[in-house]
């Protein structure tokens, strides 16, 4: 065994161990359950079943050998899961192909994260006993909790799970109760946002298609078996197992009979490892479009629905915000440039009121975040362009008003900007910025982004491409990948493509039933799971190497490289 340190997506340095290493080995990757650390799944590391893996695990933020704190944000463990997996690419040339997760209680939902939010190219995952929802014994400690956290924003609960709660052999208790690195508290907002992320996931389960083995343990009292059987359930692969484990508690790994548990991880793995590579297509997921058809036949348009869309007809107009919507669309380039602002303004003071309310939905500030990522991202591609001595030259296939564009130009003068947009609304809004800033080498074009010759009559040779927002209005496969045949036509050789994704809502329905589209018609979504984006930019010859994500895991910005396939 040895040990270093990697540098995870926000520069903090996390512990990491590794043994057994060999670079023609396949490889497991172990994380660890909440409050333990890596030294302890020496064990499992060092066994016979697993001898012939390279084993990697470390430290999650606050815990073992890690000095980075613990965070209250559930998604920074599993942005860390996904920074490990690229510093094992670059450092160790380990595929994604060419691992397998192993994930314990807490960990078990971090795995299950990335698999759904950021659909790595894994061969499977074993989870063990995942704590989707945690068994917190007191009647509504849920909701005090949540009060509790409003109350005292740095509140640290002491937790109840004791050793003899996760095994039954008496010398793994002692070396529990012994072990001074042992965490016996946890961030009460991370246990909130915790919650959260495994309710999410489990509902929506079905656009995660990683192999998963599930084992769980029969008299489990830290978590509840039920969920992970619905997890189960909706998961999209044919390669799936579940079983419980007669008389097991929390703590799997630590159990009596925890070389019968490896046998079944090491069984399952070398299925995963041996199955054939998925394939790419412009294939939906069928979740997806069942979904869609629902939302398109008002299923579950009730009440309350119903009386919000008859409110923002009457009294939405004193909003400025929903007034914007109102006329020209919610989804359209002028509403997104108001949300952008994030200015509160409307009429009679309530109107100002009802407009702050607004901008503060989770979806308006899931796109704020978003705007910001899309720009982290621009930035990094721009930078490796200066680097090797290239002009800056993007091309926005669907660019709005040029909300974020005028952003980069401020910053690189000499970049030069052509955005191509449909609605001539948004177009004259973006030029007015255009001439008052007197900006040179910015340019609009009014095309369709999905008629592959549009491209031809730009009459540009880009070398990062944007496709932002546009793909989240049209459910259509085949008309997307139109537009990303017309993007490989005209780019540079080596370019990047800078996409963004909406794997998942929370307001679906109510978007769909009280708010209009820029097609002056209800705004109804059919959503890409972030497996289905990426196979469908993959089928296009756009291979992603970095993707970020919102603490909500509602958008995604990704950034591809054309016809250079990330392996």
């Amino acid at each position: 065994m040895s040990n270093g340190h990697f540098n995870s997506f926000d520069g903090s340095e996390i512990f990491y161990r590794k043994w057994n290493f060999k670079p023609s080995q396949k490889s497991v990757i172990i994380i660890h359950r909440g409050h333990e650390h890596s030294e302890r799944l020496n064990d499992i590391a060092t066994s016979s079943q697993f001898s012939a893996y390279n084993i990697f695990a470390f430290d999650l933020r606050g815990h073992g050998h890690t000095k980075t704190e613990t965070s209250s944000v559930f998604m920074d463990y599993v942005r860390d899961l996904d920074a490990f997996s690229h510093y094992l690419e670059t450092n160790y040339k380990v595929n994604s192909t060419d691992v397998f997760v192993i994930a314990n209680s807490i960990g078990g939902v971090v795995a299950s994260a990335w698999a759904h939010d950021f659909a790595p190219n894994i061969a499977g995952m074993a989870l063990l006993a995942p704590a989707f929802r945690i068994n917190l014994i007191v009647p509504l400690a849920n909701e005090m909790i949540t009060l509790g956290t409003k109350l005292n924003k740095g509140l640290i609960i002491k937790s109840y799970v004791k050793s003899t709660m996760l095994t039954h052999d008496v010398a793994q208790q002692k070396a529990y109760d012994d072990d001074s690195l042992i965490t016996r508290s946890i961030d009460a907002k991370l246990l909130i946002d915790l919650a959260d992320a495994g309710k999410r996931l489990v509902e929506d389960a079905e656009a995660i298609d990683t192999p998963t083995l599930i084992l769980s343990a029969e008299k489990d009292k830290v978590v509840f078996n039920k969920d992970q059987k619905i997890f189960f359930d909706k998961l999209d692969t044919t390669l799936k197992e579940l079983e419980v484990l007669p008389d097991f508690f929390h703590g799997i790994l630590f159990e009596t009979k925890k070389e019968m548990v490896y046998d079944k991880m090491i069984a399952f793995a070398e299925k995963c490892f041996n199955q054939t590579p998925k394939s790419v297509s412009l294939v939906p997921d069928q979740f997806s479009i069942t979904e869609h058809k629902s939302l398109q036949n008002n299923e579950g348009n009730n009440l309350n629905f119903k009386f919000q869309k008859w409110s923002l007809s009457k009294i939405g107009k004193i909003s400025n915000g929903m007034a914007i919507g109102l006329k020209h669309g919610f989804d359209s380039g002028a509403s997104l440039d108001y949300v952008y602002h994030n200015q509160p303004k409307g009429k009679l003071g309530f109107g100002t009121m009802m407009d702050k309310n607004y901008l503060e939905a989770i979806g308006w500030r899931g796109i704020r975040i978003r705007k910001q990522h899309l720009l982290q991202l621009l930035e990094k591609n721009i930078e490796n362009l200066q680097k090797e001595g290239r002009a800056i030259k993007i091309l926005d296939i669907a660019g709005g008003t040029g909300n974020y564009l005028f952003d980069i130009k401020d910053k690189y003068p000499n970049a030069e900007i052509v955005i191509n947009e449909f609605i001539k609304d948004n177009i004259e809004i973006g030029q007015k910025v255009i001439d008052e800033k007197k900006y040179q080498n910015v340019r609009f074009t009014n095309y369709d982004c999905f008629d592959v010759e549009t491209y031809a009559k730009l009459d540009f040779e880009p070398n990062i491409i944007i496709v932002s927002g546009i793909l989240e209005l049209f459910g259509d496969n085949e008309l997307a990948s139109k537009a990303l045949a017309g993007i490989s036509a005209i780019a540079e050789k080596n370019s990047s493509v800078v996409y963004t994704g909406q794997p998942w809502h929370p307001q679906l329905k109510m978007i769909a039933y009280v708010l209009n589209s820029h097609q002056k018609k209800s705004w109804v979504m059919r959503r890409r799971s972030q497996k289905e984006l990426d196979r469908m930019m993959a089928f296009n010859h756009l291979y992603k190497e970095t993707m970020l994500i919102d603490d909500f895991g509602i958008f995604t910005v990704s950034s591809a490289k054309i016809n250079t396939k990330i392996k």
